[in-house]
């Protein structure tokens, strides 16, 4: 009865089989007669002939005589039958047919050059895939009469050819496209192709073009130089050519679409889906042929069923093989996809974020785009095969049960597998929410954490970091509960998966009791086998629904971003012939937001036209906020139109803004942005900005390099290489936009001479300026008031009428001019002057923390990860205690999970040995209690993932933040920002769970081992060679790997600061016409990153390949002694068991590798993280046994003695020996040249820098004996750069709450601000954008001077308060001032010398000395004196 029924399941197999083939045969004879007619009809139209070839390629020979020998082999069958007058089947002339065409068209298009068609590539494919099941179900049921038949000979020939034609094939198409895509530009450049195009088959399949790169890596240490180039199809330049291609094909209006990505990757996904495809048809050959082995064993051993044996072993081996090697080639296939896709799209968010509207873009949001959103996209070809697979997956995972156990129990195991997928997707979509969650709170403490790096030197002077930081870790909390659900979510859907086939197998297994189905070994085992197997469809099909709406979601952002509209408004720019005006402005409206339904008036309103004529002088002025700049800005097409006509400026553009945009990099790339070098024009713009006694001051001169943002330049350093950079450019139009403000009386009025009046003398140039000295020389002035034009006219015509705005301004500035006027009356200088000579041109350059040298690279460990990294992070949350207990439960459920499979197939061995309650009973029990230790064991390592994931993030940022200044100086804020999102993001969900699967699946890879060598001990000793060739293996892969995934984030930070800097200075980029050059780096720095993720892919394929093939080898030895050993001395059941789990060695061995090689890799995250938890850090916050007295400072009084200050032990002194008191509650002046240690001297006060030698004192008290909070709380300061925060105006002037709406609104009016806040409904609400952009330069100024006066300290340092207000404004602030701090101690810091000149004391600095230091009175009074030349030259510019 038994053998009836298996001979009619194998007649069923055969027939459906015979079916799929003839149809699929029909479908292919049909498509190759289509393209055949196609190509002869339209090669006829275009009157092309065909040429052929004498230079034939091996594709080309192989391709000939495969199909020629199995198309003369199908039809010499046919001949053979009707010799032996026997019946000549239907199915039989279908196949040869197809063959024939197919081999027609094979050889034509190899023999021509007409190109290859991918149908022939398929029929291949698909033939082999049939041929392979067919010659499968044909060994197992003729056992040994395999080779009696003439048929099956024939077929057996015809499967290696197959496989031979369609590995060529799929190879050659791959080959093909890549060197298409490189033709070109190998004909143009000549340079050599990359290790993976020049690559063989051969190579290819076992990843030998690697070779080179592992030699390397064994000589010396490996660097970046050392890695090869990728691919030109993975390049950022043709990936987003192909997908802007693709996007502009689907007419979708230049969005990112699904379709349109699709489409531009078509060709390599469907050559991964044929991968995919194979990988998953081998995979299910194990179980199919388990139930013939078993049963095998439990057989008499005779001569023919040895060969059957031998026969089931190899096919196993066969099938494991072409099951691992379609693996590799289908994840790293969808890796190369993921990479192309990747950069891509970060070259179309880059073009995006460049063209935006000046101030529309949030810098962390295209951080978030293309740390999180991209990487999302990208990694979404790894799963997107699964949307196919998996029913495919499920069906043939039907069949199998349906074979083994019939209708009823495979319906059951489908109905319980559906109620388990059910049961999972609600969590799964708990799951994507919780996610959802994580990343936007992920997104706000990012945000955040970018804003307080940005602002660290004012967070640290204020003593306001401790705040930051607290505000910082409730973002962090905010973010740990939701990440500490969605752990835990994670936890019972991986509880589900490991539980699901118990679940499955009980359900099943009793219906079979039930119904009485019989159950024998073979059977059990093949149907755990597939139960196995079916797990991961179960675990993947919610996985897959959550990775398809994250990518969604992430798509939607990337598509928003790139498609939205509002962008920049392009100034027409055009020749100088045509037109005698320079620019040309028609009446019209401009504004910064036209949805802000709050702003009742345009920013800029234009009423009249205006032509400005070549080389005119244009000088803009206007008071603080009245619309200067948005004036510029609406020329240069920054700002959206709202209506009237255009602006249109005829000629090349150059754009010095006010806030200082300096690249990283060095000083002399700074002013060549990208242009060629003439040496005599350099000189001569260095000169004319005053630059050359700074290059001469620096070690590296021009050579040096500059800080992230100038970080380590003076305010006016800065401006004056921003100078030179438009001046170097030589261009028609200049647009300066206040450019005098941050440098001195002297260099300013150096700077004008020779740059406005020399330098760009026939120059047509609109420069805004709040210093009334500069405005004679124009040809026009445009006085501006609340965004419109009150008076335009040259500077006599405006003067004449005494009433208008322009008047009252030059009123402001005579009366602060009586201020400086010095007195008649001679008089000696009560205090000896440290240097009567008046100073150089510059004094000495401050090298703020270092600027004469290098940035540095960004450091990495070198080596293997210290074991010191993984106690660290093991012992992280409490102190590694639920360690073992997590080990514990994971191996008692592998033993218990086991014991039930070996309890099945023992109890089913005789029919009567156990009764059927107790059959089912007894596996309950144990899969039970593997499903409590494996409950125990998810729960436990979330908890553990949780603590550890917080522990290491607090440790990181405490360190960060108790950081010295000159950390955050020379450090890129985009490599603490890579440690805080994408490091501790991999250390949060990442390696705890890479760690405990390293650990769980070496455990049960151990516990298959064990099972095997119990069953056949000769696999003991060969399973220890085979571990330890692979350890040899993997020690001389990981040191690459190692080096590469340190690679990988090093070569992140640059693609992020690239983004950063050039959405900062996205404006000037533009009106230098600078986006090519500087899309040309982003190509680069993307490309570089591509570069060590594709060799670190390729490494990990690898190693691998070739561990994959040596546990193939020991599961086909086992296979080979089982059949070998005598019947007796077996236990088909245990023998059965070993081969079930020995089935899945190879994947188990393959995710041990993988995990192996990447928990080293990602454990890189955690080595940098500590990098950053271990920096030195500077003094003490509060040192308890010396604390000041909680009013002290009283009086205020400052006594510096012998002070030296040096930035570094290998750079000059900076300060050298300063000696002087400053008395309390008097005003302080420090004047001197730019760069002559001003503001080292107030770093100094606030020890920012410690001294080298010498003492502060205030009050008496040595101010480096006490503790920094306890120093800078006392202490005010209103820094150089005006520094405001997203979020309220409440926030800005209060950001620790400390004070009332009253006294807010008290310090707004004495500022002069109250008014501006009042025009938004929201007063104090009023939002102030990232970095203060939608607040003016002087506003921002007056915000952190109310921010000062709500403080009331007794000691204020104003550090150029005023330098961007204009001097009607400034007066009143100086009076306010006074007033304010009239028993305070001020010093200031000004270029202005009206703002100090009624100081009760002024400090002359030069070079780091005092030069004079006494009343301003008596200084004036000395003509030889060093403040009286300044005073002079001040008034000779100004009147």
């Amino acid at each position: 009865m038994w053998a009836s029924s298996f001979s009619l399941i194998h007649f069923m197999e055969f027939a459906s089989m015979g079916l799929i083939m003839n149809i699929c045969n029909v479908l292919f004879f049909i498509w190759l007669f289509i393209w055949g007619v196609t190509n002869i009809i339209t090669n006829h139209k275009s009157g092309q002939k065909s040429r052929f070839t004498t230079n034939v390629s091996w594709f080309s020979i192989i391709t000939i005589v495969s199909t020629s020998i199995i198309t003369i082999s199908h039809m010499g069958y046919i001949v053979y039958k009707l010799l032996n007058h026997e019946l000549v089947t239907y199915e039989l002339m279908i196949i040869t047919s197809t063959w024939c065409l197919a081999s027609v068209v094979g050889v034509y298009s190899s023999v021509t050059r007409a190109k290859s068609p991918v149908v022939v590539i398929l029929f291949w494919c698909v033939s082999l895939v049939l041929d392979s099941v067919s010659v499968t179900l044909m060994v197992v049921n003729n056992n040994t009469n395999v080779f009696r038949s003439v048929s099956n000979i024939i077929d057996m020939g015809n499967l290696a050819l197959t496989i031979v034609l369609c590995f060529d094939g799929v190879s050659y198409f791959v080959t093909k496209n890549d060197k298409d895509l490189e033709e070109p530009l190998i004909q143009e450049s000549g340079e050599e192709c990359d290790a993976f195009t020049n690559a063989g088959i051969w190579e290819k399949v076992t990843f030998n073009w690697l070779g080179p790169l592992f030699e390397t890596d064994r000589a010396q240490k490996l660097e970046f130089v050392h890695v090869p180039s990728i691919p030109e199809s993975e390049t950022a330049e043709e990936a987003a050519l192909l997908l802007e291609e693709s996007i502009h094909k689907q007419k979708t209006g230049g969005a990112v679409s699904p379709k349109g990505i699709l489409h531009a990757i078509r060709g390599s996904l469907a050559i991964n889906a044929v991968f995919a495809g194979v990988n998953t048809l081998a995979s299910y050959t194990g179980p199919i042929l388990i139930t013939q082995f078993v049963n095998y064993l439990s057989e008499d051993s005779t001569e023919s069923s040895y060969k059957t044996g031998l026969i089931l072993s190899f096919i196993f081996f066969v099938a494991k093989t072409v099951e691992s090697l379609s693996q590799r080639q289908w994840y790293f296939g969808a890796q190369r996809i993921g990479i192309r896709i990747r950069a891509a799209l970060m070259v179309l968010i880059y073009k995006k974020s460049l063209s935006i509207k000046y101030g529309a873009t949030s810098n962390g949001k295209i951080i978030n785009l293309i740390n999180v959103d991209v990487e999302k996209i990208s990694e979404f070809f790894w799963h997107i095969h699964g949307i196919w697979l998996l029913p495919v997956q499920v069906l043939l995972a039907l069949i199998i049960l349906y074979t083994n156990l019939g209708f009823f129990p495979s319906l059951a195991a489908f109905v319980s597998t559906v109620l388990v997928i059910i049961s999972n997707t609600p969590l799964a979509n708990m799951q994507k929410d919780f996610q959802t969650k994580v990343m936007e709170s992920k997104d706000s403490r990012i945000k955040a954490t970018s804003e307080i790096l940005k602002s660290m030197r004012v967070l640290k002077l204020h003593s306001w970091e401790c705040n930051f930081k607290i505000k910082l870790i409730e973002l962090r909390e905010k973010e740990r509960n939701w990440l500490k659900k969605y752990l835990y979510t994670c936890s019972a859907i991986a509880f589900l998966f490991w539980t699901s086939p118990t679940l499955v197998a009980v359900s099943t297994f009793s219906v079979c009791i039930f119904l009485k189905t019989p159950l024998t070994p073979g059977v059990v085992l093949s149907t755990l086998a597939t139960f196995r197997i079916l797990q991961d469809p179960i675990y993947n099909l919610p996985e897959l629904v959550s990775m398809v709406a994250q990518t969604k979601v992430s798509l939607d952002r990337v598509r928003d971003f790139v498609s939205d509209q509002d962008s920049k408004q392009l100034g027409e720019s055009q020749m100088l012939h045509g037109s005698n005006a320079a620019i040309e402005i028609e009446p019209g409206e401009f504004s910064w937001d036209k949805n802000d339904l709050d702003q009742t008036r345009p920013t800029i309103k234009i009423c009249e036209k205006m032509k400005i004529p070549k080389g005119y002088k244009v000088a803009i002025f206007g008071l603080v906020g009245a619309g200067k700049s948005s004036f510029l800005f609406s020329i240069l097409g920054e700002i959206p139109r709202v209506s009237g006509g255009r602006v249109k400026v005829f000629g090349s553009k150059a754009f010095v803004p006010q806030s200082a945009w300096i690249q990283t990099g060095t000083i002399k790339n700074n002013i060549l942005f990208g242009r060629e070098m003439n040496r005599s024009f350099y000189d001569e713009v260095v000169d004319g900005c005053g630059l050359d006694r700074d290059f001469e001051t620096l070690v590296d001169g021009d050579e040096s390099v500059v800080g992230e943002r100038g970080l380590n330049l003076s305010g006016g350093q800065k401006q004056r290489i921003q100078l030179a950079r438009a001046l170097y450019s030589d261009q028609d139009v200049y647009f300066l936009d206040d450019p005098f403000s941050a440098v001195d009386a002297h260099t300013g009025t150096h700077m004008f001479k020779k740059c406005l009046l020399n330098l760009l003398d026939k120059k047509t140039v609109v420069y805004v300026t709040h210093q009334l000295e500069f405005l004679s020389a124009s040809d026009l002035i445009l006085v501006i008031k609340d965004g419109g034009i009150i008076q335009s006219g040259k500077y006599n015509d405006l003067i004449a009428d005494p009433t208008n705005e322009f008047a009252r301004q030059i009123a402001a500035h005579s009366k602060s001019l009586n201020q400086v006027n010095p007195p008649h009356q001679p008089k000696a200088l009560s205090k000896s002057s440290h240097g009567s000579r008046i100073m150089t041109e510059h004094g000495a350059s401050k090298p703020k923390g270092g600027s004469s040298e290098a940035m540095p690279q960004e450091e990495s460990q070198s080596g293997r990860v210290k074991y010191s990294v993984y106690n660290a992070f093991i012992t992280s949350a409490y102190k590694g205690a639920l360690v073992p207990v997590v080990v514990i439960c994971h191996t008692l459920f592998l033993a218990l999970q086991m014991g039930s499979n070996y309890w099945m197939s023992w109890a089913t061995e005789d029919p009567g040995r156990v009764s059927s309650k107790r059959l089912v009973g007894v596996f309950v029990i144990l899969s039970g209690g593997s499903s409590v230790f494996i409950l125990g064991r998810v729960v436990l390592l979330s908890t553990i993932a949780i603590e550890t994931g917080q522990n290491m993030f607090l440790k990181m940022l405490s360190s960060v933040f108790r950081a010295p200044v000159s950390f955050f100086d020379s450090t890129p804020s985009s490599r603490i920002l890579n440690r805080c999102s994408t490091d501790q993001s991999t250390v949060d969900v990442d390696i705890p769970y890479r760690l405990a699967g390293l650990v769980f699946a070496i455990l049960q890879l151990l516990s298959i081992i064990l099972l095997m060598s119990h069953v056949a001990w000769p696999i003991f000793i060969l399973c220890v060679i085979i571990i330890a060739i692979s350890v040899w293996y993997q020690a001389y892969y990981i040191t690459t790997a190692r080096e590469l995934a340190r690679m990988i984030g090093i070569q992140k930070s640059p693609i992020q600061h690239h983004f950063s800097e050039s959405i900062s200075g996205a404006s000037t980029i533009r009106c230098f016409n600078q986006e090519i050059r500087f899309l040309s780096k982003c190509f680069r720095v993307i490309d570089d990153y591509s570069r060590v993720t594709f060799h670190n892919t390729a490494t990990m394929e690898w190693l691998c390949v070739r561990i994959n093939f040596l546990f193939n080898l020991v599961f086909f030895i086992l296979l080979v002694i089982l059949v070998h050993l005598p019947r007796a001395s077996i236990d088909p059941s245990l023998a059965g068991l070993a081969v079930t789990y020995g089935l899945s060695l190879n994947v188990l061995q393959a995710w041990v590798t993988w995990n192996l090689c990447n928990v080293e890799n990602k454990m890189i995250s955690v080595e940098r993280i500590l990098q950053f938890s271990s920096i030195p850090s500077e003094a003490p916050k509060v040192i308890e046994n010396c604390k000041p007295d909680p009013n002290w400072p009283t009086n205020g009084q400052i006594e510096l003695k012998d002070l030296h200050v040096q930035y570094h032990p290998a750079l000059p002194m900076v300060l050298r020996g300063i000696t002087c008191t400053f008395p309390g509650q008097k005003k302080i002046g420090v004047v001197g040249r730019t760069g002559c240690g001003k503001s080292t001297l107030i770093q100094a006060l606030f020890r920012v820098v410690e001294p080298t030698m010498g003492q502060i004192l205030i009050d008496g008290l040595d101010v480096s004996k006490i503790g920094l909070h306890d120093l800078r709380s006392k202490l005010g300061i209103i820094p150089q750069d005006p520094t405001l925060f997203q979020g309220t105006m409440r926030f800005n002037l209060d950001p620790l709450e400390q004070h009332s709406d009253h006294d807010i609104w008290e310090v707004l009016n004495k500022c002069r601000l109250a008014d501006i806040v009042r025009q938004d409904k929201r007063l104090l609400d009023t939002p102030v954008a990232e970095d203060g952009e939608n607040w003016s330069v002087g506003q921002r100024q007056l915000v952190c001077l109310a921010r000062a006066l709500l403080q009331k300290r007794k000691i204020l340092v104003l550090d150029e308060a005023t330098a961007s207000i204009d001097t009607e404004t400034d007066n009143v602030m100086q009076k306010t001032i006074r007033e304010e701090t009239s028993r305070c101690t001020v010093i200031t810091i000004a270029h202005r010398i009206p703002t100090i000149v009624d100081s009760d004391l002024v400090l002359v600095l030069d070079q780091g000395k005092v030069a004079e230091y006494d009343s301003p009175m008596l200084l004036q009074q000395d003509g030889s004196s060093a403040f009286s030349k300044l005073v002079s030259e001040f008034l000779r510019r100004s009147l």
